[in-house]
């Protein structure tokens, strides 16, 4: 399976001075990583962040601490007065209507940082939605914000603190941490692009990781090791009945006729590709050093194809 990943990882467009790293697991056998280029370890991985923060909310709500149809307002009472009509669910599947206040530019033009703080403080200062709450899918990071902020306020202690001892810990995810600076990397990691430093923002993004520690994510969800993985893996709906590719966090996808559990992330200089194959009891992570988000797409999608076909 190494010589196929190296053969896949050049096919997909890696040349000798990039960066990548892959980690493949088919049945039972044990993982395989393949590195290209110079190696590297810890990597900010963007958005493969959010299935963490779902299992967060996973967690409490198999727990009865939170109902998913409880209102944003109920958790935040601080936002502007349509998060009454927004659900935790709602958020959950990117159905919240949000404003794009989290997003990159939005902050950029509003000269605030990718912060909890700055992310929270531009999206209550938007009066309205953008849709009505159900009625669409719009991706927005802002959610998953607030989601860690719903975490940190139903479990008393700082989001990171909770996701590290019901999580990282308990699984044995020892170089998985959560990063909210002040510095724009932790210790030993690799950096991001000079000029771009890391989202500092919790939930929808910030953690930093491996891929040998993703592969063990991976394992977990797999084995249902934290008793949440069916709701993870359970698809959203909008509020009309019509399903979505949406599960908690993650996508939940058919490839060549069996199930696809996987999401992506990317910031400057820096994208992941993490998937798990059921049917096959296989999973694959990648991270690359890399702002080409179709690059790395398109190795994760042979990397896919060949866990299926063996």
């Amino acid at each position: 399976m190494s010589e196929r990943a190296g053969a896949l990882i050049e096919a997909a467009g890696y040349g000798g001075g990039d960066r990548v790293v892959v980690g493949l697991r088919h049945g039972d056998t044990p993982p395989v990583y393949v590195s290209h280029g110079e190696p590297f370890t810890t990597a900010c991985v963007a958005s493969v962040s959010k299935q963490i923060t779902a299992a967060c909310v996973a967690l409490l709500a198999r727990q009865g601490k939170i109902d998913v149809e409880s209102a944003l307002a109920d958790w935040m009472p601080e936002l502007p007065a349509w998060a009454a009509t927004v659900r935790v669910r709602h958020l959950i599947h990117h159905t919240g209507g949000l404003p794009e206040a989290g997003e990159f530019f939005a902050l950029k033009r509003a000269g605030r940082d990718r912060t909890v703080p700055g992310m929270l403080a531009e999206l209550g200062g938007h009066e309205k939605l953008e849709s009505p709450p159900g009625t669409v899918f719009g991706y927005r990071n802002a959610g998953y914000t607030c989601l860690s902020v719903i975490v940190e306020r139903i479990a008393g202690e700082p989001f990171p603190d909770f996701a590290r001892s019901r999580l990282f810990e308990p699984l044995g995810m020892t170089a998985t941490r959560y990063w909210p600076g002040p510095e724009p990397f932790p210790p030993g990691a690799t950096p991001t692009e000079l000029g771009s430093p890391a989202p500092l923002s919790l939930g929808d993004c910030g953690v930093w990781s491996t891929a040998a520690d993703l592969m063990r994510w991976n394992e977990a969800l797999a084995n249902d090791e934290l008793g949440v993985s069916d709701l993870l893996h359970t698809a959203g709906r909008l509020d009309d009945g019509t399903p979505l590719p949406y599960g908690w966090g993650v996508d939940v996808l058919t490839r060549a006729g069996f199930p696809l559990h996987r999401h992506g992330g990317l910031w400057a200089g820096l994208s992941a590709q993490v998937a798990r194959l059921p049917a096959q009891r296989a999973a694959m992570v990648v991270i690359a050093l890399d702002h080409t988000e179709a690059r790395t797409q398109k190795l994760a999608d042979s990397l896919i194809d060949e866990l299926i076909a063996r």
